[in-house]
C-alpha cells in the first residue's frame, strides 16, 4: 500500500494538471466548470413541468412559456461563462504578517473587457469585485495562527451573474508562501525613547539664530534679555545605544522567547537604535533601519524550521 504523503502529492499534481489553472495565466474554457444553483434547478424543473403540461393538455401558452424560460436560461448560462472566460488572476503578497493576526492577500484580476460580479474565495475568506478598465483588485484577510513559512491556499474564482442559475467556477493554483513573523509581546519590550531625550542628554554645542517653529524650551532667553536677539540653543547628539537581543537571555518556552525578541526588535526600531540578534546557530550583526528590522524578524520566523523551509 502506497504511503499517504506520496498519494496526496500525486492527487495534488492530478488536480493541478486537470482542474486548476496556473496563476498569471488566462482562464481557458476547459477549466471553467458550470455548477447549477438551487435557483437554477428550480428554474429547470419549472421548464420541464411547463413542457409536460403543454404536451398533456396541448396548451400552446405552456409551450411558449417553457421555451421562453429555456431560452433565457441558455443565454444566462452563456453570459456567465463568458463573464469568467479569459480572466487572468494574479497575487500580491502582504509585506508583513504576524502570528495570531491576519495576512492581507491582494488578488488582482485582469481582462480585456469589463467583467461583473466576480467572487474570490480563499480558505474561508471571500471578496467581490468588478473589472473596470482592464483590472480589478480585492483584499482577502487570511488568518495566520502560527509563525513560520505558510503555504497559501489556492484561489477559487466564480460568478453567478447574470441570473444566478449556475455558478461558473475556476480554481487557480500557485506555489506562493508567506513568511509569518512571531507574535510580538510588546508589554515586555523596552520602551522607546521619548522625543527630545537625546537633545536633553547631549552636550551644549552653541547658539544659532532663532527660526519659526523652534521649541520655546530651547530659546536662549538670557541671551535675548542682554542683546535683544532671539537665539536657539544647539546640543550635540549623544552616541546612540547599541544593543544585543539574545535568545538565551529570555525566559520561557521557545515561542515565548521568540515573541519577546520580536517585540524588542520593533521597539528598538521605533527608537532608532542599533541592535543585533543572537539566536542559537545564528548571529545577526548590529544594524538599524527597515532592512535590519526585516532581517531580524525573518530570522525569528525561520528559527527552528527544517533546512530549506522558509527560504524565499
Amino acid at each position: 500500500m502506497a504511503p499517504r504523503a506520496p498519494r496526496r502529492e500525486r492527487l495534488r499534481r492530478w488536480w493541478r494538471s486537470r482542474l486548476a489553472t496556473p496563476i498569471d495565466a488566462p482562464l481557458p474554457q476547459r477549466r471553467l466548470f458550470l455548477i447549477p444553483t438551487r435557483f437554477g434547478l428550480g428554474w429547470a424543473t419549472l421548464v420541464v413541468v411547463l413542457l409536460l403540461f403543454g404536451i398533456n393538455y396541448q396548451n400552446n401558452l405552456a409551450y411558449v412559456l417553457a421555451f421562453w424560460l429555456f431560452g433565457i436560461g441558455v443565454v444566462a448560462l452563456l453570459r456567465g461563462w463568458l463573464n469568467l472566460l479569459g480572466v487572468t488572476p494574479g497575487l500580491r503578497l502582504p509585506r508583513e504578517a504576524f502570528a495570531g493576526g491576519e495576512a492581507r492577500l491582494r488578488a488582482v484580476l485582469r481582462a480585456r473587457r469589463a467583467r461583473t460580479a466576480l467572487e474570490l474565495h480563499c480558505d474561508g475568506a471571500h471578496a467581490w469585485l468588478d473589472i473596470d478598465e482592464g483590472v480589478g483588485e480585492a483584499e482577502l484577510a487570511l488568518p495566520t495562527p502560527r509563525r513560520g513559512s505558510v503555504a497559501l491556499p489556492w484561489l477559487r474564482i466564480e460568478t453567478r451573474w447574470p441570473l444566478g442559475l449556475v455558478r461558473v467556477v475556476a480554481w487557480v493554483s500557485h506555489d506562493a508562501e508567506l513568511l509569518v513573523w512571531p507574535h510580538p509581546l510588546e508589554e515586555e519590550a523596552p520602551a522607546a525613547r521619548q522625543a527630545g531625550a537625546d537633545e536633553d542628554a547631549g552636550d551644549f554645542a552653541g547658539l544659532r539664530r532663532f527660526q519659526p517653529g523652534d521649541s520655546p524650551g530651547q530659546v536662549a532667553w538670557k541671551q535675548w534679555s542682554r542683546s535683544g536677539v532671539l537665539a536657539t540653543k544647539q546640543f550635540s547628539a549623544p552616541p546612540r545605544h547599541e544593543r544585543w537581543l539574545d535568545y538565551d537571555a529570555c525566559r520561557g518556552d521557545p515561542e515565548r522567547r521568540l515573541s519577546l525578541l520580536c517585540g524588542r526588535v520593533l521597539a528598538h526600531h521605533r527608537a532608532g537604535e542599533r541592535y543585533g540578534l543572537r539566536l542559537p546557530g545564528l548571529t545577526l550583526a548590529q544594524g538599524e533601519g527597515d532592512g535590519q528590522r526585516r532581517r531580524a524578524l525573518d530570522a525569528l520566523a525561520r528559527f527552528g524550521l527544517p533546512a530549506g523551509e522558509g527560504a524565499r
